[in-house]
């Protein structure tokens, strides 16, 4: 026999158990992952493929390009260069497909706290 304080569909989900569940957060998740994995990849290409001509092309990576600035330390500086166009990018990305559908999840979160 089933106690009868015990809910018989198990546990009952949070709000935000619930929140995970609809369309607009897994709209979200997707648009989030959607910029996040590619830059992700590129980036590291990126970065991969300057440890490797340090590597395995340090002949064309000291190529002197102005005085004793060479092909090493410009891609070397890219990568830093690049980062901050990446963050760049991103804060732009959120502003306008990542905040607004944020925002709608919050008033469903508060709405169903209330």
């Amino acid at each position: 026999m089933a106690d009868i304080d015990q809910p018989a569909e198990g546990p009952v989900p949070t709000v935000y158990e619930e929140v995970q569940r609809t369309p607009e957060f897994q709209d979200l998740r997707h648009r989030l992952r959607r910029f996040v994995f590619p830059m992700s990849v590129a980036f590291l290409l990126w970065y991969l493929l300057y440890v490797l001509l340090a590597s395995y092309a340090p002949a064309f990576m000291a190529t002197k390009l102005v005085g004793n600035i060479n092909v090493g330390l410009v891609i070397g500086l890219l990568q830093f260069v690049s980062t901050f166009a990446i963050t760049t990018v991103y804060v732009r990305y959120a502003n306008r497909h990542l905040d607004p559908a944020g925002a709608k999840l919050r008033e469903l979160i508060e709405e169903g706290e209330a």
